[in-house]
């Protein structure tokens, strides 16, 4: 369920927070130890598999060593055999270590994923209508595609090349540890440029994702709200917006190579550094009979296998650091606590309503969309709101429904605060349906058992009936278990307003709300989805948002709203004969409506 567009709107939302460095390796670390025996098993296949890539040279260094003592073809042949086994052996574990560990990280990130799905399901009605859309679509799309790149693409090979280093370099101390420390020289050169790239480059990718996250925000803004923006020829402006986003956030990546350029240049003196020590610590052990040309041989050839693994995990810290200002701002959203919903003991009296003196803004300095208002509406009473776009008709609507907490000002149901009823049992007693409805994917059975998971056929098709959708639906080529949604059926407007009032039906609830629930179908169509209305809100306490005055004529009451404050109220007929504003609006509904206009 959501709210149709209105002018008082918010143009800007709460962001999501973002998870602190420590805090993201510890919500990642409580995923991994929940996979148990499956990343020790990767770690030890990857570890076995980089140790036999020890073998090579090793036995390299002694071929060297043999063959200048006057050996035979033998010297050749044995050593070169097991180097081949050895490499097939090391190639069949770092491959399999290479898909256990890509196993394992899918695992934890569908993990995560479902977390934070969960926290974003999870989070209270009146804070996801606060949270910028951009920001949260960001999250739950760019983010998430960002860290599975990240492990799906440089994961494995990320630990394989850690371990390959460890290895490697236990290895050429385990040659002479004059040989290892000659090597160890340019871990320091490798730290400097390291040490000079990420202060540099994180602040940037953190950016960079922000940055992105505001481009959602300006195309979702813009086609949420297109109908308002085409009518007031905002059309350039909010182009020019995405365009300017999307500029800032492009400006950054460029920004970001040409810094990673220079890291390069960085990276390269760093093995100039180190292979040059071990070749000339080597010549003096060799000079000085500590050690011998096959032991030097080996200690280079083990310095070069490095440069791989090294200049890999170094040149792929752009997509490691985007990855982890991804999975920070993941991490964010899956530490946020568990909100308990902490509802009333006593479930509310009757369905009546009550709006006590409630006024409502849109973030600070933003002028108030609702003013003081007052309104009570008793059990089983229609009432509907009417005015012009902006008078506070969806605030008024989202308020009562529990979408939004007011600002000041209290909204009773049956005699008891929404606050203290908690948001779960606000739910069973008030059914908002919108203007803009989803159909989810799957068979239409399922879609309306949202409303009421345990809804048989037969109920689900009583409330079909109830709102006049039976006889359609039955036309589908698999009637209730057609697929519906993203890839399946297509539903017109009007059909997927039917199924929204049908689930209201199956619902039940005391209170229902309608926001502008007839708005999307057009003329013909709107007066269908009229009498659905009225057939599935019968007998309850029922707010409409009206878009056509036909809807209030046949309210209750008519409340007429105007800049956030109620202005006039009573039945229809009285309104009109009153000659105020309602009557003014009648009277250009009753001008227009031959031609179709939308007056309200």
């Amino acid at each position: 369920m959501s709210t149709s567009a209105d002018t008082s709107a918010p143009a800007h939302g709460e962001l999501l927070p973002t998870a602190s460095a420590r805090r993201t390796w510890s919500v990642l670390g409580g995923a991994v130890r929940r996979t148990g025996w499956h990343t020790p098993l990767a770690l030890a296949t990857v570890l076995a598999g980089s140790a036999a890539g020890l073998v090579a040279p090793w036995l390299l260094g002694r071929m060297v060593d043999e063959i200048s003592a006057g050996g035979g073809l033998d010297a050749v042949l044995a050593p070169a055999a097991v180097i081949a086994v050895a490499g097939v052996l090391g190639g069949l574990l770092t491959g399999l270590g290479g898909w256990l560990v890509s196993r394992v990280g899918e695992t934890v990130l569908a993990r995560l994923r479902e977390r934070v799905m969960d926290r974003v399901l999870r989070m209270p009605a009146a804070r996801l209508e606060r949270v910028r859309i951009g920001d949260l679509l960001s999250r739950v799309g760019d983010d998430v595609a960002v860290v599975t790149a990240s492990i799906a693409r440089n994961g494995p090979e990320v630990v394989v090349a850690l371990a390959t280093v460890v290895l490697t370099g236990a290895g050429m101390t385990a040659l002479d540890w004059r040989l290892g420390l000659a090597g160890m020289l340019s871990l320091p050169v490798y730290a400097l440029a390291v040490r000079w790239y990420l202060p540099r480059s994180g602040p940037y990718y953190a950016r960079e994702r922000v940055a992105m996250g505001e481009r959602s925000h300006a195309m979702m803004g813009a086609l949420r709200g297109r109908g308002t923006v085409r009518a007031y020829r905002l059309e350039d402006e909010h182009a020019g917006r995405v365009a300017e986003r999307s500029r800032e956030a492009m400006d950054i990546t460029v920004a970001v190579f040409r810094l990673f350029t220079r890291f390069g240049s960085r990276l390269n003196a760093a093995e100039c550094v180190g292979l040059t020590s071990v070749l000339v610590v080597g010549f003096w052990l060799v000079r000085g009979d500590l050690a011998t040309v096959g032991m030097v041989t080996a200690a280079a050839l083990y310095f070069h296998r490095l440069f791989g693994p090294l200049i890999f995990l170094v040149m792929n810290f752009n997509e490691v650091q985007s990855a982890g200002a991804s999975l920070a701002r993941l991490a964010g959203v899956a530490d946020l606590p568990e909100e308990p919903d902490a509802g009333a003991g006593e479930g509310p009296a009757d369905s009546s309503v009550r709006v006590e003196s409630v006024s409502h803004s849109y973030g600070t300095g933003a002028p108030p969309a609702l003013d003081g208002v007052s309104l009570t509406v008793a059990p089983g009473e229609r009432v509907a709101l009417v005015g012009a776009s902006g008078a506070g008709k969806t605030t008024l609507a989202a308020l009562v429904s529990g979408l939004r907490a007011p600002t000041s000002g209290t909204v009773y149901l049956g005699g008891i605060p929404l606050d203290e009823l908690g948001e779960r049992r606000v739910r069973e007693h008030v059914f908002l349906v919108s203007q803009e409805t989803h159909v989810f994917a799957g068979p239409l059975l399922e879609d309306l058992r949202l409303a009421r998971a345990g809804a048989t056929p037969a109920e689900a098709e009583a409330a079909l009936e109830t709102v006049g959708a039976l006889e359609w639906v039955r036309a589908l080529p698999e009637g209730l278990d057609t697929v519906v949604g993203e890839g399946g059926h297509a539903l017109t407007a009007e059909q997927a307003q039917h199924l929204a009032l049908a689930r209201l039906v199956l619902a039940d609830p005391d209170v229902a709300v309608l926001d502008e629930a007839t708005a999307e179908a057009g003329s013909s169509g709107a007066r269908n989805l009229e009498r659905a209305a009225a057939a599935a809100t019968a007998g309850r306490t029922t707010l409409v948002v009206a878009h056509r005055l036909t809807q209030a004529q046949t309210a209750d009451r008519v409340v007429v709203m105007d800049r956030g404050r109620i202005v006039e109220q009573g039945a229809h007929a009285d309104l009109v004969a009153a000659d105020g504003r309602y009557a003014a609006l009648w009277r250009s509904w009753q001008g227009g409506v031959d031609q179709g206009e939308r007056v309200c």
